[in-house]
């Protein structure tokens, strides 16, 4: 009996352990911004948006050198879940190439944005920066495509559900949590319940608007078939895009259909509404 006791305070233990490291196990923030947009020969806004919780975030507006003409659009931008807006040059260029502004933020605990990441604050940082978007700037939230990658990808996906874009495009992003946790942790997840959900297939049911889905079969963290999900799970019209390379660089090696891709989806949304 006194093993059998052992056993179960060790795996009580053990359990506790993973329980209390799950955001260290999903969220990679970096502190302090190594470039800023002007080194990328981009013109941009410095901003701090205010979540509904008080939380300050630190994000960019960042101007096309010319945005498209037929159907001008603000891309906002949810990265991933490592580092910050300062890594981001590669994507800022080609959006910038396709004539696109972008509002880019870090979520709460990177960068320079205050407090600490969890699921509910990231979802309410997208919710601020689209407010800002939408009200302060008085962006029509039908010009307004939402872009998420990875993790990213989820939380683009939970807005698309509860606003109007004009379109939703997702990059390398899973169906929910718990299938990452079983590629990766099998063990684990078998006994310990997740923190965090990040339903993004339930989530992407509810997306109103066109979806783009990007994916690499050669994932080596995202694994294609979750990708595959997340896109069955989008509404018509919805279109699928393989990718070629690693999760954090296929959207690189995939140049220039990457680029002519994203293109043809703008083109897709038609031209902008007018006003009255």
């Amino acid at each position: 009996m006194a093993i059998v006791g052992h056993i179960l305070l060790g795996l009580l233990l053990a359990g506790g352990s993973a329980w209390l490291l799950q955001p260290r196990l999903l969220f990679y923030p970096l502190d302090g911004l190594h470039q800023t947009p002007s080194d990328w020969d981009l013109d941009y806004r410095d901003l701090t948006i205010t979540t509904e919780d008080g939380e300050r975030l630190h994000g960019w507006l960042v101007a096309a050198p010319r945005r498209r003409a037929a159907a001008p659009r603000t891309l906002l931008f949810l990265h991933g879940n490592a580092g910050n807006i300062s890594h981001r040059g590669d994507s800022l260029r080609i959006f910038a190439d396709l004539g696109l502004d972008v509002l880019i933020i870090d979520y709460r605990g990177y960068g320079e944005s205050t407090g600490s990441p969890s699921e509910r604050g990231l979802y309410r940082d997208a919710a601020a920066a689209w407010r800002w978007l939408t009200t302060e700037h008085g962006t029509d939230p039908g010009d307004i495509v939402v872009f998420g990658r990875s993790l990213g990808a989820a939380v683009a996906a939970e807005l698309a559900a509860r606003t109007e874009p004009a379109g939703l495009i997702v990059e390398s992003g899973f169906d929910s949590l718990a299938a990452m946790a079983r590629t990766h942790y099998p063990l684990l997840a078998a006994v310990i319940p997740l923190r965090y959900r990040f339903p993004a297939a339930e989530h992407i049911a509810g997306a109103r608007g066109p979806v783009l889905v990007l994916h690499s079969p050669a994932d080596e963290i995202v694994p294609y078939a979750l990708g595959r999900r997340l896109f069955d799970a989008a509404p018509e019209p919805k279109r699928f895009e393989p990718l070629h390379g690693g999760h954090n660089d296929g959207f690189l090696r995939s140049q220039p259909g990457y680029q002519r891709t994203l293109g043809d989806f703008l083109d897709s949304l038609g031209t902008t509404r007018e006003g009255p």
